[in-house]
């Protein structure tokens, strides 16, 4: 079987501290273990079949496949009919307790179906072939290094070119269950899994979770799988919530725009906050809050604008020149240079989420304020500097527009707690600071020609990102610039009815190759729409965002606006924060609102 292209044919199993991805035709094509930034053991994915990959499914192939999600749960059925009969394969990995496993039973519905498992676990992304031998119970153990995965199969199996084959006739009412646990190399291997007792307490888990979701919006079934995926992809130990569960995915395929989102964002701060408060999360919300604070802990110029998801600092990066790529779209990147840029909007976005997790009701953290009023007194001497701004360009300096505003948003929000809330500060010099930002950005970031902001000073380039202005209270939306710059984008950067971040044909930003359309930008259009009361449109763009989701409701980075394939790392948390908040926005209780609330305006 060659190697899947489509990201769209895949869906997502995970314990909240890894996750896999499934391809509709029976594979597990992705899985790092033990965390979601180890290295991987099934890497097909971005390379071939030989880098890792498990294979179980009707042979021969299946005339027709239909998968779900299980209710409002992380438990994917994929059924397949055969020209001898049919049956399901039910994937998931129990919320982890102690060890992480992947369980997969095969559930006979009609007639006799041939089953076979063909797994080749591989370690190092595809580069250790482990050493394999039968244990003595029956199961087979996989050992390279550090590493230990233990099969339990129902089949009688053997060994064959580092590859673990069995196969199975399944009726109807017969249920054959495949357990891979992971452990430690030199751990206790422990019980295995008894897998009809991890499934009820898997759907227990699940459904218990779900049923406190507080939406009660139209959109409440779509924005409740967004709000699954983004729980799948916490890592639970630290409350650090990944960008994406893989890495370099390609924006367009056959390029180089390949990178590894298995870290933290402090851009997605705010967003992923009031996401969780609105719905219900505050736990979760609070585990994040506290996750922020810990990476954000130390030295205010060290403030990075990605971290590890324990809060790791250093995530250098390097090639896996062993790898193809998915579609030949190399480099395969793993660790990602950002964490060493100069991103002043991150200042910004880190002030924006303190204030508004007080906002929310979270319990206060004593140590907080005193944080943040170093944070502030840094960014008072760095404000004016150039960075490589939201879309970590890795071609130079620039004074972006984008992170001018959120430099205004740190001051702003730094006055609104000290007022809000009454904490000792220097409130007079912060409101002069304030201003000076955004005199500068009002007399260098409009081009006079369009009406509209551009994406940095002295540039006619239009940025999407200049879409969040009236949203973070920058600028009131029925400000005339502003509406100048959704017109602007509107002729611009709208392509098939989406929304790229700018024209990468005009802009140099260090790499040659064309992108797809960004999800968040689109649905950061929807809700400018909605602010200046094009409501209709406003609900027509967000439907037609949700409908770039794959049959189970997945989101990746970008769109192909012409093909309507799906780009960029998969499932994507920003895509589905967006969607969740888009949703809420519309319904009119979401965070656009309260993030926009501002001092009178000229302040």
């Amino acid at each position: 079987m060659s190697t899947p292209h489509a990201i769209r044919d895949y869906a997502l199993i995970g314990d909240c501290e890894t996750a896999a991805l499934v391809h509709r035709a029976g594979s597990i094509d992705w899985l790092c273990w033990p965390r979601f930034d180890s290295e991987a053991c099934f890497a097909a994915l971005v390379g071939t079949p030989e880098h890792g990959r498990w294979v179980l499914a009707p042979e021969p192939c299946a005339q027709r496949v239909t998968r779900r999600y299980r209710g409002d749960t992380l438990i994917l059925e994929t059924s397949f009919e055969t020209a001898d009969g049919s049956c399901d394969v039910v994937d998931f990995m129990p919320i982890r307790t102690e060890k992480s496993k992947i369980v997969r039973v095969v559930v006979g519905r009609r007639g006799t179906v041939h089953v076979r498992s063909d797994l080749a676990l591989r370690f190092d992304y595809g580069r250790l072939i482990p050493w394999i031998k039968r244990l003595p119970t029956g199961d087979w153990e996989a050992v390279a290094g550090p590493h230990a995965v233990t099969l339990c199969t129902p089949a009688e199996s053997e060994v064959r070119d580092g590859r673990i084959l069995s196969s199975i006739d399944v009726s109807p009412g017969d249920r054959k269950a495949f357990v891979l646990t992971y452990r430690e190399s030199f751990k206790p291997r422990g019980e295995p899994a008894e897998a009809q007792r991890a499934l009820l307490q898997t759907e227990a888990d699940w459904t218990a979770w779900t049923s406190a979701c507080a939406l009660d919006q139209p959109w409440r079934s779509m924005a409740m799988r967004s709000l699954i995926t983004i729980k799948a992809l916490t890592y639970a130990p630290s409350g650090g919530i990944l960008a994406a569960a893989t890495t370099s995915l390609p924006e367009r395929i056959g390029g180089s725009r390949n990178w590894d989102y298995r870290f933290c964002w402090l851009r997605d701060a705010t967003l992923t906050l009031q996401a969780l408060s609105h719905a219900g999360y505050g736990a979760e919300a609070a585990a994040w809050r506290d996750w922020l604070l810990r990476a954000a802990g130390g030295m205010p110029q060290a403030l990075q604008p990605v971290y590890g998801i324990g809060g790791e600092h250093r995530l250098d990066e390097r090639e896996i020149d062993w790898l193809p790529g998915l579609g030949g779209s190399r480099p395969v990147r793993v660790g990602n240079t950002a964490y060493r840029q100069l991103q002043l909007d991150v200042y910004g976005e880190l002030l924006d989420a303190m204030h508004q997790a007080r906002r929310c009701g979270l319990a206060p953290e004593q140590a907080s304020w005193h944080l943040q009023l170093k944070l502030v007194q840094h960014l008072e001497k760095r404000w004016r500097e150039p960075d490589r701004g939201i879309w970590e360009v890795r071609h130079g300096d620039e004074q972006f527009t984008h992170s001018k505003v959120m430099a205004w948003v740190a001051f702003d929000r730094a006055i609104r707690s000290a007022r809000e809330y009454g904490f000792e500060a220097p409130v007079a010099r912060w409101r002069e600071l304030r201003r000076q930002v955004r005199d500068t950005i009002l007399r260098h970031a409009v081009d006079p020609a369009r009406g509209s902001f551009v994406r940095s000073f002295g540039s006619t380039e239009l940025d999407a990102s200049t879409l969040l202005i009236p949203i973070v209270g920058f600028l009131p939306p029925d400000d005339p610039r502003v509406a100048g710059t959704l017109r602007a984008i509107e002729t611009a950067l709208m392509h098939g009815g989406f929304v790229h971040r700018y024209d990468t044909q005009s802009v140099h930003d260090g790499l040659f190759e064309g992108e797809g359309a960004f999800l968040a930008c689109s649905f950061w259009y929807a809700d400018n729409l909605a602010l200046q009361g094009r409501y209709d449109e406003a609900h027509a763009m967000f439907e037609r965002l949700a409908a770039t989701a794959n049959d189970l409701g997945l989101l990746a980075e970008e769109i192909d606006p012409e093909t309507n394939e799906l780009l960029g790392n998969f499932p994507q948390t920003l895509s589905h924060l967006s969607l969740v908040s888009t949703a809420c926005n519309l319904a009119g209780r979401g965070p656009a609102a309260a993030r926009s609330e501002s001092e009178p305006r000229g302040a």
